[in-house]
């Protein structure tokens, strides 16, 4: 991987790469950051996937994804699902959604389904006498590959003394949608994920330039989309840059060893990638909170808009499993403070 020059080694672009970068972000990462930054972009899915007519005035509530397992030896097995959310009309009516990210099909998929969905109803199960009440929730898959046997739904099936109780698990396909259709049905979530619809060409793309223009002009017609959603006020600017930066790491990792195609899409939508990190989401948290405290004429806007993005910088932290150490030092506030707004939220610390 060294080439050398002039006496010297010098590092292949390759090397470079996962030097600066690592090998990229897994895609089920990304998948799970969307959710905590960009969680309104999940409403127009759920209407594709579920049938539903969110209109985007919902509240959303993203509930903890971690749960333990009691094993036979006594020993408990940590699961961590990709997204367990609430959402909350405005009659105030709430349903709870379970959707997880697959790279490529599994056997375990739906056991993995049933045990997370299973452990989620048990959490919320609610006991009025001699009754046990457990509510499963609405669950899908979201494939990120797919192939002739990958199915367009799924089936869990429970045969209980009482009798047979089944539920169906609907399956989106990132593949099946062009660049039209996820615009025109609002399906923003999916875009860091379009570079899959791409995956089996890559070596056409790093050998025949024109091939690759074909690539490239749609990543074009994807900024340009979103640009224009950002001026129309359909987009903030903030999920717009956070949809490009985790599209970028998606290909980063797809494409590792794919010099022209990495450097093509980066070139595109821009090389900086934003920084997750403390800075970015309070700088946007100052700017919120500044415009809620001019609207309502209170000083307190901007401490309301810093504190929301802090309790979400933590969230997404702790749903990355850093320890409260690690979290209080890069966020720079004390441990205890972290420890408050985790227990707030439903985190046993």
């Amino acid at each position: 991987m060294y080439e050398i020059l002039s006496g010297r080694c010098k590092r292949s672009w390759l090397e470079r790469q996962i030097e600066s970068y690592g090998y990229g972000i897994q895609p089920d990462d990304v998948f799970r950051t969307m959710v905590t930054d960009c969680s309104p972009l999940l409403l127009p899915m759920f209407n594709e996937c579920f049938h539903e007519h969110y209109t985007g005035r919902e509240r959303i509530v993203l509930l903890q994804n971690e749960h333990f397992l009691k094993q036979q030896d006594g020993n408990e097995d940590k699961r961590v699902a990709d997204s367990f959310i609430v959402v909350i009309d405005e009659k105030g009516e709430k349903k709870t959604y379970h959707v997880e990210t697959q790279s490529t099909p599994d056997n375990s998929m739906l056991v993995r389904m049933f045990e997370y969905g299973a452990q989620l109803a048990l959490a919320g199960g609610e006991k009025e006498g001699n009754v046990l009440t457990v509510t499963f929730p609405h669950a899908a898959v979201l494939f990120l590959r797919h192939n002739e046997a990958t199915p367009e739904e799924m089936l869990i099936r429970m045969i209980t003394p009482g009798g047979t109780v089944e539920y169906s698990i609907p399956v989106m396909k990132v593949k099946r949608y062009t660049i039209d259709e996820i615009f025109d049905k609002k399906l923003y979530f999916l875009i860091p994920f379009y570079i899959f619809t791409h995956e089996s060409r890559f070596d056409d793309y790093e050998a025949d330039e024109s091939k690759l223009a074909v690539l490239l002009n749609e990543y074009r017609q994807i900024v340009r989309k979103l640009e224009q959603l950002q001026e129309a006020g359909e987009l903030d600017a903030f999920t717009r840059q956070a949809i490009i930066d985790m599209g970028k790491k998606v290909v980063r990792h797809l494409a590792i060893d794919k010099k022209k195609i990495v450097e093509g899409v980066e070139d595109i939508m821009g090389g900086k990638i934003l920084d997750y990190e403390a800075k970015d989401i309070l700088n946007k948290g100052r700017n919120e909170g500044r415009l809620e405290g001019r609207a309502e004429g209170r000083a307190e806007g901007i401490v309301l808009g810093q504190t929301q993005m802090l309790t979400q910088l933590v969230l997404s932290k702790l749903k990355k499993h850093k320890s409260p150490e690690e979290i209080a030092d890069a966020l720079e506030i004390s441990e205890e403070k972290m420890l408050d707004i985790a227990r707030a939220n439903g985190f046993a610390i």
